[in-house]
């Protein structure tokens, strides 16, 4: 029997410092441990400068004529209804870039809470180091890492793995809410 569980993995690229610079974000939705939907975006940061193109390889060039996040708001945001929680690796830093991009963008940042695989990874499976490459090296995920659409797919299918597991994961991976 399949756990009834809706979630919505996410992933953000950011081009500097600040959380509000979100250059991509990669989401995929899984309902009873299956994957519905796959999207991925490339986002016009609030700023020009980009610090992390030697890590996710996006550039200024790459982005200047994609969407602002207020401009993509309206696309993405039917893909987070319904859903149970919200998952990242490093669950602090993308919901950090998720409420720092919504208020740049005068958006009323969603209330799901959030969890974190890079959490899970520790508690449930005692997994050390719990970078999102060895955790994924560790269950055969591939990964192209800092690929938004990769590094969201790998959350997706190391959180069905956990739902999977018979420990009891709110106790173990909550984030709160907001």
């Amino acid at each position: 029997m399949r756990n009834r569980v809706s979630f919505l993995a996410i992933d953000f690229e950011t081009a500097d410092y600040g959380r509000d610079s979100a250059c991509a974000v990669g989401l995929v939705r899984v309902e009873e441990e299956r994957v519905v939907r796959r999207s991925t975006y490339l986002i016009r940061p609030p700023r020009r400068d980009f610090v992390f193109t030697y890590i996710h390889g996006i550039t200024w060039e790459d982005v200047k004529k994609e969407p602002s996040f207020g401009e993509l708001w309206p696309e993405i945001r039917p893909i987070f209804r319904g859903v149970d929680f919200l998952v990242a690796h490093n669950a602090s830093f993308d919901r950090g870039v998720l409420d720092a991009c919504c208020m740049t963008s005068g958006i009323k940042a969603p209330d799901i809470p959030f969890k974190g695989t890079m959490v899970l990874s520790r508690q449930l499976w005692n997994i050390y180091p719990t970078s999102l490459p060895y955790v994924c090296r560790r269950f055969r995920i591939p990964l192209e890492h800092h690929n938004a659409a990769s590094d969201t797919e790998a959350c997706a299918m190391i959180m069905i793995k956990a739902l999977q597991d018979p420990l009891t994961l709110d106790q173990k991976t909550s984030h709160g809410r907001r």
